[in-house]
């Protein structure tokens, strides 16, 4: 039912509310699937009379940033991201994006006291007979972005999940808007997944065999954690839980297979519980048509490690760029040149290592293949210069190759460098052995 309260002076065109926007502003857009698509038009079209305003966004999945594009110059516009997503690689590798380090569960703390918000763009569901409307596909940290903004804008999507969560977890009222926008939007952002390769299979059925009854999973969004989950959805493997920073067709695919009940968990019981949503239209057309079975929520609930530490058999799976043979993850750079972000591992890592039987995984192939054609090992020595150490040593468990699996807790420096040499390509092991045995006790 369509929200049946007087349409006032809030109501407005795209292109009044961006008039609210001033030269010098920081502007907020959001982060993943979730986007501010037609005040970012709006705001496009107002280059020539803006000077330094400074867009925030991250992990964007659609292909274009109309501020970004039309003002390749940044006379007007310059783009930030707390997380690069894979148009965002492409906009920094022509030097149009810049890349802001962050921690994700920190980031409220950062919006409430380290930063300022001139104008929040938020995507909303269309609002129901009361006037509450659903953070649609991103719930992100917007209850804390929306309190810190001098100006707050709802952008009303038609096409997103319209989910307003547990208790209102996932859901805004229109009187927390200063204006509000509506209008035709084009079909959400998708994420596919491409076949699994043998070695991510191989990687897949090892980690597969960790995973008890009633586990908690949060899966991080690729080739590896997809592929558990198809393997767990045709397995004994019963009771599952989710409790993740995104959730994807991953819990969509548990899901079908009777896999993911969510009966077992300490909090949350009966519910899968997500921050960010991305993935097939499918999975949006699952959580607007079944939303009594999610509880969405902002990223000082979802992302506690504390309040996941609650939870038993929490089981956290991510891939990395590069382990050291300390077991220091690089998760996000090559050199100097960021790929990706921080995000929610640690938060996840932190919480796995808590929880009564949880695991934490990092998985990643043993080698990658350099420009020439030649192999080179993802388990090295030591993170090179100018690599970024995305999780300490002290915080990893189990590292999961082709080759096998290491844990690495308790164990000293040496007998993690040897543990981490034994799932190394075999071409390189020999090499990472005598490093470890000339530099660790």
């Amino acid at each position: 039912m369509a929200f049946n309260g007087t349409k006032g002076s809030k109501f407005v065109t795209p292109e009044e509310a961006a008039k609210v926007v001033c030269s010098g502003d920081w502007v907020d857009y959001g982060f993943g699937g979730g986007f501010p698509e037609l005040m970012d038009k709006a705001l496009a079209a107002r280059k020539d009379e803006l000077k330094d305003v400074k867009i925030r966004g991250g992990l964007v999945i659609r292909p274009r940033i109309e501020v970004v594009e039309c003002d390749q110059e940044q006379s007007a516009f310059t783009y930030y991201s707390w997380h690069i997503g894979d148009y965002e690689r492409k906009l920094q590798s022509r030097g149009l994006c810049r890349f802001m380090p962050m921690i994700l569960r920190y980031l409220p703390d950062i919006y409430r006291h380290h930063i300022r918000v001139d104008v929040a763009f938020v995507p909303v569901s269309a609002p129901d007979e009361n006037g509450y409307c659903g953070l649609g596909i991103s719930n992100y940290a917007w209850p804390t972005i929306i309190e810190a903004a001098k100006t707050v804008v709802f952008e009303i999507n038609e096409r997103l999940p319209r989910l307003q969560g547990l208790n209102g977890s996932h859901r805004v009222h229109i009187s927390q808007a200063d204006y509000i926008v509506e209008g035709e939007h084009e079909p959400l952002p998708v994420r596919t997944y491409r076949e699994p390769s043998e070695t991510e299979t191989a990687i897949a059925k090892l980690v597969v065999d960790e995973i008890p009854d009633g586990a908690v999973l949060s899966l991080g969004v690729g080739g590896v954690p997809f592929t558990v989950a198809k393997m767990l959805a045709g397995s004994d493997v019963k009771d599952l839980g989710c409790h993740t920073g995104t959730i994807s067709d991953a819990f969509l695919a548990l899901y079908r297979a009777g896999k993911l009940t969510n009966a077992r968990k300490e909090i949350d019981a009966g519910y899968s519980t997500w921050n960010l949503a991305m993935g097939s239209q499918e999975l949006y057309e699952w959580l607007d048509a079944e939303p009594d079975i999610f509880h969405p929520g902002d990223v000082d609930y979802v992302h506690s490690p504390e309040r996941i530490a609650k939870m038993k058999n929490v089981i956290s799976i991510n891939g990395g760029v590069e382990l050291d043979l300390m077991g220091q993850e690089n998760a996000e750079s090559a050199g100097s040149r960021q790929l990706s972000g921080t995000g929610g591992q640690l938060d996840f890592l932190e919480g796995a290592f808590r929880s009564e039987g949880g695991k934490g995984f990092i998985c990643l192939a043993s080698t990658h293949t350099k420009k020439d054609g030649s192999l080179k090992s993802n388990i090295v020595p030591f993170i090179p210069g100018g690599s970024t150490v995305s999780a300490p040593r002290s915080l990893i468990q189990y590292v999961a190759t082709e080759y096998g699996i290491a844990k690495l807790t308790g164990l000293s420096l040496l007998e993690r460098a040897e543990a981490m040499a034994r799932i190394a390509h075999p071409q390189f092991r020999d090499e990472l052995m005598r490093y470890a045995r000339e530099n660790f006790r």
